[in-house]
């Protein structure tokens, strides 16, 4: 009973105390001029030409007597049935809210009202620090102050998130291809779900997870006396088309771009938080929309839309850093996760580049060889690792660097990894922008640590820009609605690898797909040989559930990453798939323009050998191939055998 009596005085001195906040919160709006909300959380886009692709200056914003009457119901029945009532809090549902959150000892209830949710869509991102809380609190008492209770619900509609559309007469097109005045009270309903949760309640992401959230409005419309029972069964069982496309582009992958870009704005400290100090943002971005074009009609025609599995991309301009193109999903309107810059997965092999970049930086050269068969290394603690070939496939012999490279030999990968010692990967990983939290293991050398798309394009656009590193980016400059420059992207490139080392390991990537490696088994990409045109450095990786491929040459780099987002595993046709992909992807853009490949550096020479044994080519080499090496290194006569050094290793014959 004390114990019941001490909480009961604990809520009334709460409320008292929140009573006291409000009223000066109050008076302090009311000395505070009015706020210009109409333009407020705009975000006006635009692609590397400057021409606008996202957002639309003269018909954001649509007026309340525009929107259908279903529409305004449905939010009020759902959202904040007291709307019209409340001074901006309702603290009834404060209180009640708190004392199920008490009983059941977890923050599940919320009682954020719509002026306080509109308050919090004119801020950048919805921090949840107490400085914001207090913010948007102020925020929420001054447009109550100034504002009218139409007028902030017409604000409220014109900025509210449904599904990564912002907007109720965006959505409305967007969903069901009609004006916002249009709508009927099935649409209405629906639509008004998706706020709660956009990536959950979407009827394109899940229609039966959709319904029941129609449902649950539908009732509350009844309860609240907006509608009947008759018409809550007829709007129930009402089938609805869903068009699920902006008019103003075809692109159902672009709105990835659009959300890696406003992620990207978050980081940018030079622009203000509120878009109360700005009036909405110009973004203009590094978008090429050939390119995105080129990525989306390729994920069309190789990957299945019924599937399941997914699939992301990237577009990088190496000398720039330029984020030209990118995609996190087959379809944003089935799925907003953006699986090139939120995905975390093994990189497999496709870390092998930088390990091998870090061999021929400590001695080694294109003719280095190992021996290629089963092995099992004893690391440490008495502990043991036994790494794999793909399908057990092993030449049972000494093979080259350039060979072991373009057979994704994994044995040979260890050795190298476990010769230069462990943290020699994890150091050249972090110079490049990769990763700074990999573990110095063996099996980094396989690609066991996690990554993502955009991490890992990072570290390539220093091979690919000849050791030059730009951080890759999405924007060049934001501006104001006034147009009064809020930042401007600056050049900053640095000099991370060695220009020599880097033409020999793009050479050696070239062998992903020659023939004059086909020996015991075939290079990795010999499947997309016949789609390239041009010269390009390849890598691929794949794991059970993971299939990436990254190549480049100067004029563009692309990395392309599919799997299960449930982390299944999946089938070779995937990986195919992915090749598939990233071929058309690369070959498409890269169409109109000259084979872009390097040149070699004064300091370089190549040898013809066989790529096989690493040893100089003579008439009875089988198959000739011109390898690349820093003058004074090339083979001869000497035996770059390392296989002797590594006694941790015990060959299984």
């Amino acid at each position: 009973m004390k114990k019941r009596h001490r909480l009961l005085k604990i809520l009334v001195l709460l409320f008292i105390l929140i009573l006291l906040f409000c009223v000066g919160l109050y008076i302090y709006a009311k000395i505070t001029p009015k706020l210009s909300i109409k333009s407020a959380n705009s975000f006006y886009l635009y692609d590397n030409h400057k021409e606008l692709f996202s957002g639309d200056p003269n018909g954001d914003w649509i007026s309340l007597k525009d929107i259908s009457p279903h529409v305004v119901d449905a939010t009020l029945a759902i959202e904040d049935k007291n709307f019209y009532k409340h001074p901006g809090f309702d603290f009834l549902r404060i209180i009640k809210a708190m004392l199920i959150n008490i009983k059941e000892k977890n923050k599940s209830q919320g009682a954020s009202t719509i002026t306080q949710q509109y308050a919090k869509n004119l801020f950048l991102d919805f921090g949840k620090t107490w400085k914001r809380k207090i913010e948007e609190a102020l925020l929420t008492v001054r447009l109550e102050v100034h504002y009218s209770k139409d007028q902030i619900l017409e604000g409220y509609l014109n900025t509210i998130n449904y599904g990564g559309i912002f907007g109720i007469e965006n959505a409305a097109k967007y969903y069901f291809n009609k004006s916002a005045k249009d709508l009927s009270l099935a649409e209405a309903s629906m639509l008004a779900g998706i706020p709660k949760n956009p990536s959950h309640y979407s009827p394109l992401v899940d229609e039966k997870k959709a319904k029941e959230r129609q449902r649950l409005i539908l009732n509350a419309m009844v309860k609240n006396n907006y509608i009947t029972e008759k018409e809550k069964k007829a709007a129930s069982n009402e089938v609805l088309t869903y068009h699920g496309n902006l008019e103003k582009n075809d692109l159902n992958t672009l709105m990835y771009f659009e959300d890696a870009v406003l992620e990207e704005l978050k980081s940018i400290s030079t622009v203000p938080t509120s878009f109360l100090s700005t009036g909405g943002l110009k973004i203009y971005t590094t978008l090429d929309k050939k390119a995105q074009k080129s990525m989306e009609d390729s994920i069309t025609n190789n990957v299945d839309s019924a599937s399941e599995i997914e699939i992301s991309s990237i577009m990088v301009e190496p000398k720039t850093g330029k984020i030209l193109a990118l995609t996190g999903g087959k379809n944003y309107s089935k799925s907003q996760y953006n699986r090139a810059t939120q995905a975390r997965r093994q990189m497999g092999s496709t870390l092998k580049p930088f390990l091998y970049y870090a061999a021929l930086e400590n001695g080694f050269t294109s003719s280095t060889t190992f021996r290629s068969a089963k092995t099992t290394f004893q690391v440490s603690n008495d502990k043991s690792y036994s790494p794999k070939n793909y399908a057990e496939v092993y030449a049972n012999k000494d093979i080259s660097l350039a060979a072991a490279l373009a057979y994704s030999d994994n044995i040979y990968a260890v050795k190298t990894h476990l010769f230069l010692g462990e943290d020699t990967l994890v150091d050249i990983s972090k110079r490049v922008g990769i990763s700074s939290s990999f573990r110095p293991i063996p099996s980094l050398a396989l690609g066991t640590e996690e990554v993502s798309l955009k991490n890992m394009m990072q570290g390539y656009q220093v091979l690919a820009n000849e050791g030059i590193k730009n951080d890759i980016y999405l924007i060049e400059k934001v501006e104001d609605v006034n147009g009064n420059i809020l930042f401007e992207r600056k050049k900053d490139e640095e000099t991370i690898l060695n220009k020599n080392i880097t033409y020999i390991l793009s050479e050696l990537l070239r062998n992903c797909y020659a023939s004059e490696l086909v020996d015991y088994t075939v290079p990795t990409c010999m499947v997309i040989k016949p789609k390239l045109s041009k010269n390009y450095a390849i890598k691929t990786g794949t794991t059970n559930t993971d299939h990436w491929i990254f190549g480049y040459n100067k004029d563009a780099l692309v990395g392309v990453w599919s799997g299960y987002d449930d982390n299944r595993k999946t089938e070779p046709k995937d990986g195919t798939n992915s090749k598939n992909v990233w071929a058309d992807i690369i070959e498409s853009y890269l169409k109109d323009k000259e084979d872009a490949w390097y040149k070699t550096p004064p300091n370089i020479t190549g040898v013809f050998t066989d790529p096989i044994t690493g040893k100089v080519a003579d008439d009875n080499t089988k198959n000739k191939k011109i390898l690349y090496y820093t003058k004074g290194t090339e083979p001869y006569a000497k035996d770059d055998k390392l296989d002797a050094l590594i006694p941790s290793a015990k060959t299984e014959e």
